[in-house]
């Protein structure tokens, strides 16, 4: 932490997050993951699950770090209206890839700054992404791989799953997990990062 800066709380597990932030200089004093229910609501659109869970952690996590700057988010994919789920079985990860083949999708990542006061900063950032038509045997070798799990939408775009990417307009960082265009603009909102 420097000086006359509040220590930065990541609310996240997230390897992938700690290592897009690195990529900006950004280095969290704290992870701090917090445990929130995750189910969308009935008739929730994906861009709305995005924003309200990344809020949702970062409120949780400001109530166990207070004084703190807390930078929290959450990654939605979602194809038309429906939301398709952090895989966590190969079934639900084959589902996924089978409903995205040939298909375009969106990928929204809804980012949350919470300061030591209480002010609340929140940036909904969305992607688009097209896969090309997948074989069967693309579909067994990428669920062979096990990068799928606890992926939204079943894929990681910063693995194996890039070579399936035939179109992507908007942020790439963002289908990995945090927008980082926006998220610096965020902390430089806040005197955390210098302008």
């Amino acid at each position: 932490m420097s000086a006359g800066k509040p220590p930065l709380v990541l609310a996240s597990a997230s390897p992938r997050r700690l290592d897009l932030l690195a990529r900006i200089g950004v280095i969290p004093d704290r992870t701090l993951p917090t445990e929130i229910d995750e189910a969308p609501r009935k008739a929730e659109l994906p861009r709305l699950l995005a924003a309200r869970l990344a809020a949702g952690k970062a409120a949780a996590a400001a109530l166990l770090a207070p004084g703190a700057l807390v930078l929290a988010a959450d990654t939605v994919v979602g194809l038309g209206r429906r939301i398709l789920p952090k895989a966590e079985t190969e079934a639900e990860a084959r589902r996924c890839l089978e409903l995205l083949s040939g298909r375009r999708h969106q990928v929204t990542t809804g980012v949350v700054l919470l300061t030591p006061e209480g002010r609340r900063m929140q940036r909904l950032v969305a992607s688009a992404v097209t896969f090309q038509r997948l074989t069967a045997a693309q579909v067994e070798d990428y669920l062979a791989g096990d990068e799928w799990r606890g992926k939204a939408g079943g894929y990681a775009i910063q693995g194996r799953a890039e070579v399936f990417v035939r179109f992507l307009s908007g942020s790439h960082s963002n289908v990995v997990g945090l927008p980082l265009f926006e998220t610096a603009q965020l902390l430089r909102g806040v005197g955390w990062l210098r302008p």
